[in-house]
């Protein structure tokens, strides 16, 4: 068997593992491994990438459902926001953005931001957090997850690593916020997957890098059910931390390497 089916294997149970208490299934820390370690070219690195959320998400999703963390509505709100922003981004990123320099300096602008904020609202004075516990309405949410679901078309992450922070930093507590994301990156990630195999008919070659994608998700699949399973026994303040230092790290590291 080939080297790189290994290592996605372990890349994959790793990142998801470290990654699923706090809602982002992992695809998003994939594509430095996926464009510096393996060579997935662009643009097949955002249909392999949403390949892996396809066959990683139903491990942590499963293990949320069973301890009851998928009841509410605001799953039901990011997915029906997202669905068709996934579609519109896939399509954006085949026709509009298939330099990797472009990627890279939109990861950066958006996650790095991101990240400092949940950081800093996490180490923040009492008063001061209180005053962003405030669940957006409807409509906002719905807003937001169609714009997110764009970005995470464009990326192939899903968009639980965008939804993720920003719903954190408004003072959701992560016990609703990581199954949520995670839930709408699963749903976005089968509908950009169609739409990607669509787009490959007419606009070249898109289709994804299929036994590297797969490999990764099996091991994403394991991952995420431990990570859940982690979530509960993890402190709140030590989620929002891990999140954010996510994001920021992740951010700093696209923003160096689009400034090389």
């Amino acid at each position: 068997m080939d080297w790189t089916v290994w290592a996605g294997l372990a890349a994959g149970l790793l990142i998801a593992m470290v990654t699923a208490p706090v809602g982002v299934s992992g695809a998003v820390f994939l594509l430095p491994v996926h464009l510096s370690v393996f060579g997935v070219p662009n643009p097949a690195i955002t249909p392999t990438n949403l390949l892996f959320n396809v066959v990683a998400g139903p491990g942590a999703l499963w293990r949320y459902r069973r301890d009851g963390a998928l009841r509410g509505g605001l799953a039901r709100r990011l997915v029906a926001g997202t669905l068709p922003g996934v579609v519109l981004g896939a399509a954006i990123r085949v026709f509009a953005l298939p330099g990797p320099g472009v990627f890279r300096l939109l990861i950066a602008a958006l996650l790095l931001p991101l990240g400092v904020w949940l950081c800093v609202r996490t180490l923040a004075p009492a008063p001061v957090r209180a005053g962003a516990a405030a669940e957006p309405s409807p409509a906002a949410l719905t807003t937001l997850a169609v714009a997110v679901g764009v970005v995470g078309g464009i990326y192939g992450i899903g968009g639980g690593s965008l939804l993720g922070p920003i719903l954190a930093a408004r003072g959701l507590p992560m016990a609703r916020v990581a199954p949520a994301a995670l839930a709408a990156t699963f749903a976005t990630s089968i509908v950009g997957a169609g739409a990607y195999a669509l787009l490959s008919l007419i606009g070249g070659d898109v289709a994804p890098s299929w036994w590297l994608g797969l490999a990764c998700g099996l091991g994403g699949l394991v991952g995420g059910y431990l990570g859940a399973r982690l979530q509960p026994r993890l402190p709140e303040t030590t989620l929002r931390l891990l999140l954010g230092g996510l994001a920021a790290v992740l951010g700093t590291f696209y923003a160096a390497q689009t400034l090389a």
